[in-house]
């Protein structure tokens, strides 16, 4: 892919829309919504790198509310077009096709591999990759098997969506270590990323998931790139063709 003059790539990740509170939620969707602004004269792509939100579940019928500042941004940014790409997170697996049918983006359930202007990118959340983890990983098949999926269907909206809601908030109070740096060799992305380059050469791996705004360069012309989030960071990074820069967003 060759990058149009005077356009970027964005990414960033980790808004968690709908936690802790209606409020800070609000004020967090604003600043997004704000931050969208800001890019979409010079956006080419928008890689939304997962956990967009703190939960989502879609129903046949129902989705859980709120987010309607957000998701109307979403929709004239990609009527206008600009190609608008969700990944799928730990968070809000359970997107089907109400997105993209209605806000004309692009989910990823996976890693992907993209070229921009001769750089080469993996793309991903990053829960689940790499070694250890297993116990989460076990959880993640199990949400994401269609049986289970179905049952959970089955459930009232009051019902489910509280339930899962109730559930994320508590998983996020055992995730002390998402917003801390353990070390190079500690850190199962990085680690991760190193393993690949074995393989197969990438100049840029960028991932959500670990919540702390991260550059590392792991060998010449290879750089790992952890996103950050927006409750606290508001971090994001654009690629012009060249390079790839990380940024913070402030409305002052």
């Amino acid at each position: 892919m060759e990058l149009p003059k005077d356009k970027k790539i964005y990414f960033a990740s980790d808004f968690h829309l709908g936690v802790p509170t209606h409020q800070l939620s609000r004020e967090r969707e604003d600043r997004i919504v704000s931050w969208l602004d800001s890019i979409k004269s010079s956006a080419h792509i928008i890689y939304l790198v997962g956990d967009i939100f703190d939960f989502w579940f879609e129903y046949k019928q129902v989705i859980p509310r709120g987010f309607a500042r957000f998701s109307g941004k979403i929709a004239e940014l990609t009527d206008s077009g600009i190609q608008v790409v969700f990944f799928t997170g730990n968070h809000d697996m359970w997107m089907f096709d109400y997105l993209e049918k209605e806000l004309g983006v692009t989910i990823e359930r996976k890693k992907i591999e993209v070229e921009i202007n001769g750089k080469s990118f993996l793309i991903a959340h990053g829960d689940g990759l790499g070694s250890g983890d297993r116990g989460y990983k076990i959880i993640k098949a199990i949400f994401a098997n269609k049986v289970c999926q179905w049952f959970f269907a089955r459930l009232h909206p009051n019902l489910g969506i509280g339930l899962a809601d109730y559930l994320s908030r508590k998983s996020r109070k055992h995730s002390v270590n998402d917003d801390k740096f353990l070390g190079r060799e500690k850190e199962w992305l990085i680690q991760y990323s190193i393993e690949k380059l074995n393989e197969k050469h990438f100049d840029y791996f960028i991932f959500g998931h670990r919540h702390f705004p991260i550059t590392v360069d792991l060998k010449p012309n290879s750089t790992y790139i952890n996103l950050g989030e927006w409750i606290s960071h508001n971090t994001f990074v654009d690629f012009d063709g060249d390079k790839c820069i990380m940024n913070t967003f402030s409305l002052d």
